[in-house]
C-alpha cells in the first residue's frame, strides 16, 4: 500500500540563475527545509503540484543543504503568470510512485554493451536507477562522466544494485547546490 502524502503549501520567490549556461529560459525557486523534510528522500524527488494554481509534475533537485530546489521552465512560469522576482504560491506533494527516469544516451549505450550490468539495472527500482543516473550526470567533466559510466557498468555487473560512495543529497560530499540567484539592480 502506498503512503498518502498531504500537499505542502508555501510562498517562494522566483530567481533567475546567475549562471545559466546560455539558457535564460528558466527560473528557479528554493523549497523551504520544513517542506523538504516531508518528502520521502533527500535526493532527487519527483513531485506533483502547482505554482499559482498552474499544475505541474517535476523532479526536485537536492540543494546540498538537506533541502531541494525546483527548476521552473519558461512555459510553467508564463502559465503561472509569474516573472523573476515575483513571490509565487507553491503546492507540492510527492508522486505516488517515482516515474521511470530517462536514461542518458551514453549510459543507455554502455548498458546495451554490458548484458550483465543491464540485467542488474533492470532488476533495480526506479529510485535506484535515478541515483545511478544522478551520479553519472553530476560529473562536471566529460572524462569523469565517462569513468563513472564504466564504473557503473562494472558495479552493476558485479551485482551492486545501488551506487556506492554517493550521497544523493549532496550534504556530506557537497556535490550539489541550488543555483546562485542573479540579483537585479534597481534601475
Amino acid at each position: 500500500m502506498t503512503a498518502q502524502h498531504t500537499a505542502s503549501r508555501f510562498e517562494a520567490e522566483l530567481y533567475c540563475p546567475a549562471k545559466s549556461d546560455g539558457d535564460s529560459s528558466w527560473t528557479f525557486l528554493l523549497v523551504p527545509k520544513k517542506v523538504s523534510d516531508t518528502l520521502p528522500r533527500r535526493g532527487r524527488s519527483t513531485v506533483k503540484g502547482a505554482i499559482n494554481s498552474q499544475s505541474f509534475q517535476a523532479t526536485l533537485e537536492p540543494d546540498g543543504q538537506l533541502s531541494h530546489w525546483l527548476k521552473v521552465s519558461s512555459e510553467l512560469q508564463e502559465a503561472a503568470g509569474a516573472a523573476v522576482g515575483d513571490m509565487v504560491t507553491v503546492e507540492l506533494s510527492p508522486v505516488d510512485e517515482e516515474p521511470e527516469p530517462e536514461v542518458p544516451a551514453d549510459l543507455k549505450e554502455a548498458l546495451a554493451d554490458a548484458p550483465d550490468a543491464r540485467r542488474i539495472w533492470d532488476s533495480t527500482t526506479s529510485i535506484a536507477r535515478l541515483d545511478w543516473i544522478h551520479w553519472v550526470v553530476s560529473a562536471k567533466q566529460l572524462k569523469t562522466r565517462e569513468k563513472r559510466i564504466r564504473d557503473a557498468c562494472d558495479m552493476l555487473a558485479a551485482g551492486k544494485k545501488r551506487v556506492c560512495c554517493f550521497d544523493p543529497s549532496g550534504y556530506y560530499s557537497k556535490a550539489f547546490r541550488a543555483p546562485k540567484p542573479a540579483y537585479q539592480q534597481d534601475g
